[in-house]
């Protein structure tokens, strides 16, 4: 994926909310991702909970940028994203695949 001729670009996006909506942010998140998967130009996703009870993350994969921008336009997408939208705030930003260490 880290190929300089790569398409791919990688999403992250932090949510903000309240310490007691996290479990149901996590539970709308992964309802989305779940709806994600079965797009074009799907590669991967990771969903992270913060530690400190007021943020999770999502790590995506999207084959290329045009994959991504018609994945936010998906009205299955645009559905998921409702009840998000009522427990948090988020900046999604998108990234060139970068090298990777394991």
């Amino acid at each position: 994926m880290s190929a300089p001729d790569s398409d791919a670009v990688v999403l992250i996006n932090v949510y903000k909310c309240e310490p007691a909506k996290q479990d149901a942010l996590m539970e709308a998140l992964t309802v989305m991702v779940g709806r994600q998967r079965g797009l074009d130009g799907f590669v991967s996703a990771t969903l992270h909970r913060g530690v400190n009870g007021k943020v999770c993350a999502v790590h995506g994969v999207w084959a290329s940028r045009e994959d991504w921008k018609a994945m936010t336009r998906a009205p299955a997408i645009v559905e998921a994203m409702s009840p998000i939208m009522g427990i948090a705030t988020f900046e999604p930003n998108l990234y060139e695949p970068g090298e990777t260490f394991d």
